[in-house]
C-alpha cells in the first residue's frame, strides 16, 4: 500500500473555468488541515491511460471527495458530465470489492443542490450528501467538517480556514506577479505547482 495512503485525498471534480473557484481553496483547504490532495489533473503522460491513473489514485487514497455538480446539463445542447459519478463508483467500488485492504476508506459526495443527485443516481438514495451552492465558503465549511466527522482534532475554524486561504491567495498572486508571472501563467498553473506554493506558504503562516 501506498506509503502516503492515510493522508491522501483523490479529488474528483469538474475541470471547468467556472469551478476553479472552488477547487482552489478545496485544495488549499485539504493541504492546510495536514493531508495530500490527489488529482488526475497531478500529471500528465499522453503514453498513460487516463483510466488507469484514475485508478492508481483511487487506490493510494484512503479519502475520496466526489463532486457531482455537473450530472444536470446546464443549457440546451450540453451534455452531462458522467466522469464524477462514475469515478465514485471506482471508489465505492475499490472500498467494497477490497475490503482486506480498503474498508476503512472514506468518502464526502458533494452536490450544488442538496437532494438534486437523487433523479440521477437514485441507488445513492439514504446518503449523506452535502451540498456548497457553489460557494466556496461552504465548500470549505463542508470539507472541513468532514474530517472531523472522520476523526480529525482540534482542528481549525471554517472560517479561520477560509481567512487563511484569503491571506494567501493574496500573497500568492503579489509575489508569482513580482516574479514575472502574468495572469494567465498564474490562471493556467499546473496543480503540482500550485500545491507547492501552499505548502511553502503554510510552512511559514500556519498559526
Amino acid at each position: 500500500m501506498n506509503n502516503n495512503y492515510r493522508k491522501n485525498v483523490f479529488i474528483n471534480c469538474p475541470f471547468d473555468d467556472e469551478y476553479r473557484s472552488l477547487l482552489r481553496p478545496i485544495l488549499f483547504t485539504i493541504i492546510y488541515l495536514g493531508f495530500i490532495p490527489r488529482i488526475s489533473l497531478e500529471s500528465f503522460d499522453s503514453g498513460e491511460p487516463r483510466f488507469n491513473k484514475i485508478c492508481k489514485l483511487i487506490e493510494q487514497s484512503k479519502y475520496g471527495i466526489h463532486d457531482l455538480s455537473r450530472i444536470k446539463a446546464r443549457k440546451k445542447g450540453e451534455y452531462f458530465r458522467l466522469n464524477m459519478s462514475f469515478e465514485l463508483g471506482l471508489d465505492i467500488g475499490c472500498r467494497i470489492f477490497q475490503r482486506e485492504k480498503h474498508s476503512d476508506k472514506k468518502h464526502l459526495i458533494l452536490e450544488e443542490e442538496k437532494y438534486r443527485y437523487q433523479a440521477a443516481i437514485s441507488d445513492l438514495s439514504n446518503s449523506d450528501i452535502k451540498s456548497h451552492k457553489n460557494d466556496p465558503v461552504k465548500a470549505v465549511r463542508q470539507i472541513r467538517n468532514w474530517f472531523v466527522e472522520n476523526g480529525l482534532r482540534n482542528t481549525p475554524s471554517a472560517a479561520s480556514i477560509w481567512y487563511k486561504f484569503t491571506d494567501f491567495i493574496t500573497d500568492f498572486h503579489k509575489k508569482r506577479e513580482a516574479e514575472g508571472f502574468e495572469e494567465d501563467d498564474i490562471y493556467e498553473m499546473p496543480i503540482p505547482e500550485y500545491n507547492d506554493f501552499i505548502n511553502d506558504w503554510i510552512k511559514i503562516n500556519a498559526l
